[in-house]
């Protein structure tokens, strides 16, 4: 087994503390009213819902992931840090056993936010993740980073 680290930056006008409640303690419910085209449902399997959960994210019938499940490690509201781990779902497929993500929400000058994502992807074998393969979660990961962001900015009162 081999890891594979990739991080990623994105920016955007809204608060830190803002963003980190929309993205990681509202996301079960805000994920599947974003985009629901996407998501059908987000469920907690096993726990509370914070660390040492398990989260299985159902996707709509036809689309060509059917869900994702998620281990979570921590939830951070003071510093504004989740840490999870994707565990199981069709995106894993033969190559990869886990893909572990900490994402770091930090306050910008502008008074927004940078969000930093680290993504350590546990290969089987000896598969190495290249930054193609990469790029196509981090595109999927930065639309709904947008379509959030935008819910956001058009309701400004939401999670204030």
């Amino acid at each position: 087994m081999g890891v594979n680290t990739y991080t990623h930056e994105s920016t955007t006008s809204i608060s830190p503390s803002r963003l980190f409640k929309a993205l990681v303690l509202h996301f079960d419910n805000l994920v599947p009213q974003v985009v629901p085209h996407e998501v059908k449902n987000i469920e907690t399997i096993e726990g509370d819902g914070g660390a040492g959960s398990i989260k299985q994210m159902n996707f709509v019938e036809g689309g060509p992931i059917k869900y994702l499940k998620h281990k979570i490690h921590v939830i951070d509201d003071k510093n504004l840090e989740t840490k999870y781990s994707l565990i199981e779902g069709d995106v894993l497929g033969d190559k990869l056993e886990s893909i572990n993500y900490d994402i770091k929400f930090e306050a910008s000058g502008d008074g927004g936010c940078v969000c930093k994502t680290t993504t350590e992807y546990h290969t089987k074998g000896d598969h190495v993740i290249t930054e193609e393969e990469d790029n196509v979660g981090k595109d999927k990961a930065i639309n709904l980073f947008k379509a959030v962001e935008a819910h956001l900015l058009a309701n400004p009162s939401v999670y204030a």
